[in-house]
């Protein structure tokens, strides 16, 4: 009886693990490309600067022209690109009006600039990408770099 009982568990057991297992890969999905980004203003060492919403600093390279991306893929493997599913808002003292993004990538802007990450920084408030090679700059909220370490 125990035998049949456990044959009869069986499928369902295993149905339910492989549920279990395509949950994962779309959880990570999501958080690569969050369907809800925000911009806003914090104070740093730098002063006041973009950050995201969960406070991480954002950057701008100093090679992008007009709204449009320079960095190719070893760049964005150090750089990450900020992007977006839909409309990026502006929250907390940034300004709507120099928000939008960049169509064909999603990548989100503030004034000219495409708003990267830097692989260095670790938790929210950490700068380790200002002034590096003298082409990554925070950016002000104004939409200018801030060009002081």
């Amino acid at each position: 009886m125990r035998a049949r009982m456990g044959i009869l568990l069986l499928p369902a057991l295993l149905a339910g693990l492989a549920a279990c297992g395509n949950e994962a890969p779309q959880q990570v999905a999501q958080q690569e490309a969050p369907a809800k980004v925000e911009v806003k203003i914090a104070q740093s060492d730098l002063g006041p600067i973009l950050v995201d919403q969960t406070g991480r600093t954002l950057y701008a390279f100093t090679k992008d022209e007009n709204k449009s991306s320079a960095c190719d893929a070893d760049c964005i493997a150090v750089w990450p690109a900020l992007t977006a599913q839909s409309k990026v808002d502006a929250k907390d003292g940034a300004d709507t009006n120099l928000v939008s993004r960049v169509d064909e990538s999603s990548q989100a802007v503030y004034g000219k600039w495409p708003l990267y990450y830097y692989v260095g920084d670790q938790v929210a408030g950490d700068l380790n990408g200002q002034g590096v090679d003298d082409e990554w700059f925070a950016i002000a909220p104004d939409g200018k770099l801030v060009k002081k370490s």
